[in-house]
């Protein structure tokens, strides 16, 4: 039977922390990369083990992201992965359930960025439908490529953000969003 759990990543064990990066190279190939690895870290990870062995994963990592220039004190989520041998099992799903409980009980919003909407349309996303940016320092940078992948999980304060505004997060090493 898998079984979920829930820790940060202060509190992971090098040996748990090892199988989520083994998970990963195992799900995504040769895509997985080293900032990649680095932005799944410094939050919480919500796991499902079978076996002792983490067969799902996904973490959440606290940004703070500007709607219209609002902040908002956002859990994105990063390294949604589930074993490609387990995948359509609805692992990926109670994985995300998990995620969503964490998201309404310690942030303002969710937040993350992907290619398969559909995944996360069907457990309460919303698809953001204004233009996206990079805050880097003082400035923003439009990041029009990233227009079509961004989607939030509005809650609390929130609900009713207009998805159509504009919405920017900070600057980082490798992906911004």
């Amino acid at each position: 039977m898998a079984v979920a759990a829930l820790f940060t990543t202060a509190d992971a064990t090098p040996d748990c922390l090892g199988q989520i990066r083994n998970l990963f190279f195992t799900a995504f190939d040769e895509t997985f990369t080293e900032e990649d690895w680095e932005h799944t870290l410094g939050g919480w990870h919500v796991v499902v083990k079978e076996g002792g062995a983490v067969i799902a994963h996904a973490a959440v990592v606290p940004r703070v992201l500007e709607v219209a220039g609002c902040p908002f004190y956002t859990g994105y989520v990063e390294g949604v992965a589930t074993h490609p041998d387990r995948q359509r099992q609805g692992l990926g799903s109670q994985t995300m359930g998990e995620v969503s409980r964490l998201l309404r009980s310690e942030f303002e919003m969710g937040a993350l960025s992907t290619r398969v909407q559909g995944f996360y349309e069907r457990l309460g996303w919303k698809r953001w439908q204004g233009p996206t940016y990079v805050r880097q320092g003082s400035r923003l940078v439009r990041t029009v490529k990233e227009d079509a992948g961004v989607m939030v999980l509005p809650f609390g304060p929130s609900k009713e953000i207009d998805l159509s505004a504009s919405i920017s997060c900070q600057s980082r090493l490798g992906d911004d969003w």
